[in-house]
């Protein structure tokens, strides 16, 4: 079964000069359980090498390793799945590029989207963003708590959520009933990857108890 509890988006600026595999194996060693790596500068040919070595660096923890966006990626890299906007390639279309066993995820930046995605082949939505977030540009006016809640409610598949997630406001986002999050920055940015990723996870754990998962 999937595990979408504690899921890492990568941020190379947000790395710094730190390896992202470093950032990443730390990280997991905390307690996520899903890694999607997102490169919106870098050249295809260094995309896919950066995923398979990460890929490399997952395979022990059996962690997918998942590839936002580029579908063409995910396939030379032999990536677990690919997460999708709203704008990118459709769902339909990867899910017949990369076969059944793959993980596809879909973003949902308005309430009007969900119902288009109860229909298509995805393994989850990802409420975004949940919080205000200044690690992308190009994203929608938050949905909030009620949204996310709205967004649960309606959805047939697994929601979890992502923007301005960190472990300030995690407690508040489970709270919508959600199957888990994305954190970026408060785990990319910070100089103890693994030690904030035990705190994330400790919190989302208490969270899903609570619920009886």
């Amino acid at each position: 079964m999937l595990d979408l509890s504690l899921y890492l988006v990568t941020d190379s600026t947000l790395a710094g000069t730190r390896p992202i595999e470093q950032i990443v194996e730390q990280a997991v060693l905390g307690g996520c359980t899903i890694v999607q790596l997102r490169e919106k500068n870098l050249p295809t040919g260094a995309f896919v090498a950066r995923a398979r070595k990460l890929k490399e660096v997952l395979a022990p923890y059996h962690v997918p390793l998942i590839i936002n966006d580029r579908v063409d990626v995910a396939l030379a890299a032999q990536a677990d799945g690919v997460h999708l906007g709203q704008s990118d390639m459709s769902p339909i279309d990867a899910r017949r590029l990369l076969g059944p066993e793959a993980i596809i995820g879909l973003s949902i930046e308005h309430l009007c989207e969900i119902e288009q995605a109860n229909t298509l082949p995805v393994d989850y939505v990802a409420v975004s963003p949940v919080f205000p977030t200044a690690t992308k540009s190009d994203i929608a006016t938050p949905l909030g708590l009620c949204g996310s809640i709205a967004v649960v409610e309606r959805s047939v598949k697994p929601v979890i959520g992502i923007g301005g997630i960190n472990r300030k406001t995690v407690a508040q986002a489970m709270q919508c009933g959600l199957e888990g999050v994305a954190v970026v920055s408060d785990i990319m940015a910070n100089s103890n990857p693994q030690q904030v990723a035990y705190e994330l996870k400790q919190i989302i754990l208490s969270s899903l108890n609570h619920r009886g998962k």
